[in-house]
């Protein structure tokens, strides 16, 4: 049996319901069909990590533009590399 996925939006609505405490996590997981301690666990995760959703996010993605950066300017020096060692063979 293949596991089901869920969108990080769907996750996120689902552990918002639960904190709001306006229904039960077995009504809840009846009307998003998951089980109930899958809803339990996404609402534990968001009290958690609520409090990195607002701060980590421009630190993250300054760390994978660097990250990219540097594989991209590893790979333009490889190739350069690669493109001298041609021109000498051919010449």
């Amino acid at each position: 049996m293949a596991k089901k996925v869920y969108s990080a939006d769907f996750k996120f609505r689902a552990a918002l319901e639960a904190l709001k405490g306006l229904k039960t996590l077995n009504e809840l997981a009846s009307g998003f069909g998951v089980h109930p301690n899958q809803i339990g666990d996404w609402k534990r995760r968001l009290k958690e990590n609520g409090k990195d959703i607002f701060s980590n996010r421009r630190q993250n993605s300054e760390q994978e533009a660097e990250a990219l950066q540097a594989q991209l300017y590893e790979e333009i020096g490889r190739l350069k590399v690669e493109l001298d060692w041609l021109k000498k063979k051919v010449l």
